[in-house]
């Protein structure tokens, strides 16, 4: 059964939808703070379990990523011609894999980075909450009004 949420129209997609459809696609978005500022960095990633793993250079996004501080994961679909999409978004912390065991699982994920590089760090984001929304026709006829 769907769950509506009241105020916005939009459909609460519970964690089970919400890993499916993390597994679904290999593109997101990482959030986290720098120097006191909010970025965002697009990341090529795969889902293992509940967790986020993607690969990366030293640099900026590892140094926001595995800092152990708060950082956020979104991932979407949209459709702008029939006015749907979902997102998902994985909050937790990140942290470099360096365990040599973990590491071997992470390089079997078939990761394999878009960007030029070695992308030789990989990444975990362990989740403390995945939430998720969907665009729902009720929203549509909602918005016409």
């Amino acid at each position: 059964m769907r769950t509506i949420d009241d105020r916005t129209g939009l459909e609460l997609l519970d964690e089970t939808e919400c890993l499916l459809l993390l597994g679904r696609t290999n593109l997101g978005r990482l959030a986290a703070v720098v120097d006191g500022r909010p970025v965002v960095f697009p990341v090529n990633f795969r889902r293992d379990g509940k967790s986020v793993v993607f690969r990366t250079d030293e640099g900026t996004k590892l140094d926001a990523a595995v800092q152990n501080a708060p950082v956020a994961f979104e991932v979407d679909e949209v459709d702008p011609q029939y006015r749907s999409g979902w997102s998902v978004v994985v909050s937790g912390r990140a942290a470099g894999i360096v365990d040599s065991e973990e590491l071997e699982e992470a390089q079997h994920l078939s990761l394999h980075p878009w960007a030029v590089g070695v992308k030789s760090r990989y990444v975990r984001i362990t989740p403390e909450q995945i939430t998720g929304r969907r665009i729902v026709r009720l929203a549509d006829a909602v918005y016409r009004r």
